[in-house]
């Protein structure tokens, strides 16, 4: 049993209960690493037990890169109770983990493993749950699903403050600045109701240049459901050597997931969206190559890249998980 420090940090009451339930159930030796070193080092010193991870997505990640690098991944039945907040732990949702605490740790000893399919790149990285490129910090959230039993898929990053106010800024065609506060009531309505209004001769004129500023920006805003002034991204994709998309196009976003490991085909699923309102193309395929301009990627809950080509290949049946019975 290796327990995240993250997990110990930020939620050691659902620490605790997942312990309490599996040392109940099962013999278990508990690993308490306080770095990435320490968590190889526990991994590595598994012995012939079953490796059960407590902690967040990362923590997951972490423990299937460390097995995949010892060429180890496919012999080992791997086990996870979540333990973060809703957007930490969203991946292992996604998978068909139980997000409660007890629930969890019940699968752990009573569940069945699973093989499941990943994707690999051509830097020795993997893919869990599935890929965005870019990597969403470029442009607004968007719905993200996978197919597995109707689960929805790792939502894209959430957006912080500043985000949302560039967001804004962008919707609105005006500059926000992130972090600034309300208008100055020197420049706010009913300025001019002030003893020293008079004094500030530059008001009026600033008045109506925004009113202006406005205008012509209601003018050239794009309208509701019309289309927008992204300019999208110039990508050639390729799903098994067929062209999906080439870079005289922009596409507005690229998905990839490795598929279930239960449909047998050892397929990744392709779709490739557009900036215009039309259908998106969808292919599957074992090998997807992406190249352009300097990219990055969102490959589950990590930002990758910049890079200029990337070819991601399904592993079938790669690894193991225990889920639920059914």
């Amino acid at each position: 049993m290796v327990i995240d420090p993250v997990a110990r940090r930020t939620d050691g009451e659902s620490v605790r209960i997942a312990k309490d339930v599996l040392c109940a159930g099962a013999a278990a030796k508990i690993c308490l690493p306080d770095g990435p070193e320490e968590y190889a080092r526990a991994l590595a010193r598994r012995g012939h037990r079953r490796p059960v991870v407590i902690g967040d997505d990362r923590a997951l990640l972490r423990a299937v890169a460390l097995l995949h690098k010892e060429r180890d991944l496919a012999g080992v039945a791997l086990a996870v109770v979540p333990v973060g907040a809703p957007g930490a732990v969203a991946l292992s949702r996604a998978l068909g983990v139980p997000t409660d605490t007890v629930a969890a740790a019940r699968t752990v000893l009573d569940g069945t493993e699973q093989s499941l399919h990943l994707l690999t790149d051509d830097s020795d990285g993997i893919v869990l749950g599935g890929l965005d490129i870019p990597s969403g910090t470029e442009e607004d959230r968007r719905p993200r699903r996978r197919k597995r039993s109707g689960v929805v898929r790792l939502p894209g990053p959430r957006e912080g403050p500043d985000e949302a106010a560039q967001d804004m800024s962008h919707e609105s065609g005006e500059a926000v600045t992130p972090g600034a506060g309300p208008v100055p009531p020197e420049e706010g309505p009913g300025a001019d109701a002030r003893p020293d209004a008079s004094a500030a001769w530059w008001r009026a004129p600033l008045r109506m240049a925004r009113a202006a500023l406005a205008l012509l920006t209601a003018r050239t805003r794009p309208a509701a459901g019309g289309p927008t002034a992204t300019p999208g991204h110039r990508l050639r994709v390729e799903a098994d050597g067929v062209v999906l998309a080439d870079l005289d196009r922009p596409v507005r976003w690229v998905s990839v997931t490795p598929g279930d490991g239960a449909d047998g085909s050892g397929l990744a699923e392709v779709v490739v969206h557009w900036q215009a309102a039309e259908p998106p193309v969808r292919a599957r395929a074992r090998s997807v190559t992406v190249s352009g301009a300097d990219f990055r990627y969102r490959a589950d809950v990590v930002v990758g890249g910049p890079v200029r080509t990337r070819t991601w290949t399904v592993q079938p049946d790669a690894w193991r998980l225990t889920l639920p019975h059914g």
